[in-house]
């Protein structure tokens, strides 16, 4: 096959990858696109946008179910049946209609997309294996690096039938009875609460003494709450061992060795960059620790090389890597870019969900920071109890700089808290004070007054909760 030479070749379509390509094409750049696992990455076609068709299935699913035992709001239902291999169907055709708008838009921006493996020889020649066993060599003056992340797999548990990664649960077309979990960080949570939802028994296994450490016990109370309510037992400071015909083996936090009975074990202890089977160390660039080592531009050591999203490291999250790609494409095209987020937000789609942008109280007293801070109970929104989402215990934190106001973190949990997640990020990013959000008028009835409510209790004149007329 003859070789082709681009001016910028992208290896990965995931979401650092192709949303760079498209950019890049818009600015009028020849870009070439080599993608091995299929558009959308990970986060597409195995991760994100999958995993989250199956907890908002599963919330339908507990709902209903509810229902059925309990009229509620007026509503009555026989009680509902699940089929695993419809919500399978259900999910494999929403990743396919984003798959394919990818694909389009891609076409549209007038980048040339390759289905293959592609193998570095140097910095700026591969040559790619494509589906059909050819061959096609690329030349480049720039490559961008966006090959991603995968699951962390335990050496000895390795994945298999019964040891899944969170790709192989999601393929599963039987409800396992029993599963239990390795991990309990945000996918883990994310999809054994879901399963539990759907009806099966889950345990968790967690190595650490708490849930999601990078949230503080505040705002993960709601979460363990819900998993003593649900009767999902949770074992911190336990150590996974291994696997027996039984179920999983592991040690408790007194070193006693326990059995969990699983029919099912879901290894979820984190994602490792993909930084092997690709020719890198035939490229000449800096390393920092396992991921690719890159400067503010997202630049590495050799000149003409870039590396965005999971591959660069922390935080390894979707929006993230979007950004970055965006960003070199600008850069490529001449424009002056730099990677400086103020925050970059954090979510968890748990029961409830969790946010969090910037620092936490501890965190900005740990910085020298003296602080002042509101907190706002979902328990007092209307549109919160509207929903039937008041009682999980939910609220809006804010944590703000007590000489000037400025604010320097947000933090929440309640039901449907993800999608106030941008105007959290905007506060941060523009240094908005509490009399920004105080000022702003918000809605009702929305969940977003529970964050101007929470500015206002920072400010000590809060309207929906009560309050010392000493303090106000």
């Amino acid at each position: 096959m003859k070789p082709l030479h681009t001016k910028v070749l992208i290896v990965g379509g995931g979401p650092a990858g192709y949303p760079c390509a498209i950019r890049a094409g818009q600015l009028g750049l020849d870009v070439t696109l080599v993608d091995a696992s299929g558009l959308g990455g990970t986060c597409l076609n195995r991760g994100c946008i999958p995993s989250k068709a199956y907890i908002h299935a599963a919330g339908q699913f507990e709902t209903m179910q509810a229902h059925a035992k309990a009229p509620a709001m007026g509503l009555t239902c026989s009680s509902p049946k699940l089929e695993l291999s419809g919500l399978l169907e259900w999910k494999d055709g929403l990743v396919g209609k984003l798959t394919g708008g990818v694909g389009q838009l891609l076409k549209t921006a007038g980048v040339k997309v390759i289905a293959g493996h592609a193998v570095f020889a140097d910095a700026k020649t591969c040559a790619v294996t494509l589906a059909d066993g050819g061959t096609q060599t690329i030349t480049a003056e720039n490559v961008v690096l966006a090959t991603g992340s995968s699951e962390a797999e335990l050496p000895f548990m390795p994945f298999d039938e019964r040891v899944l990664s969170s790709t192989g649960l999601l393929e599963l077309d039987k409800l396992p009875k029993t599963l239990a979990v390795v991990g309990a960080g945000y996918i883990g949570l994310e999809l054994g609460i879901a399963f539990a939802r759907l009806g099966t028994k889950v345990t968790f296994v967690e190595a650490l003494d708490t849930i999601l450490p990078q949230f503080d016990a505040e705002i993960t109370r709601p979460v363990v709450r819900w998993l003593k309510q649900h009767k999902v037992d949770l074992h911190l400071s336990a150590k996974a061992k291994g696997v027996n015909k039984k179920g999983l083996v592991f040690t408790d936090a007194k070193g006693d060795e326990q059995i969990i009975a699983a029919e099912k074990i879901l290894v979820a202890v984190g994602r490792k960059p993909n930084t092997t089977q690709f020719g890198l160390e035939n490229m000449a660039v800096d390393m920092d620790g396992t991921f690719i080592k890159v400067d503010d531009q997202c630049r590495t050591a050799m000149r003409g090389v870039w590396a965005i999203g999971d591959v660069v490291g922390e935080p390894m999250l979707a929006h993230k890597g979007t950004r970055q790609g965006e960003m070199v494409a600008e850069i490529l095209a001449g424009h002056r870019r730099r990677f400086d987020p103020v925050a970059i937000a954090a979510i968890c789609f748990t029961e409830p969900e969790i946010i969090g942008v910037g620092l936490d109280p501890k965190q900005a007293e740990a910085a020298g920071e003296e602080v002042v801070i509101g907190k706002f109970p979902f328990a007092a929104l209307g549109k919160a109890l509207s929903m039937g989402a008041g009682s999980d215990g939910g609220f809006v934190r804010v944590t703000a700089r007590k000489s000037d106001h400025v604010i320097l973190g947000i933090h929440g949990v309640g039901s449907h808290i993800a999608e106030l997640s941008g105007e959290f990020a905007l506060a941060l990013e523009m240094g908005a004070r509490l009399e920004d959000i105080a000022g702003t008028i918000h809605v009702h009835p929305t969940l977003s007054e529970g964050f101007a409510e929470s500015a206002m209790t920072a400010l000590g004149q809060p309207l929906h909760i009560s309050m010392p007329r000493s303090q106000t």
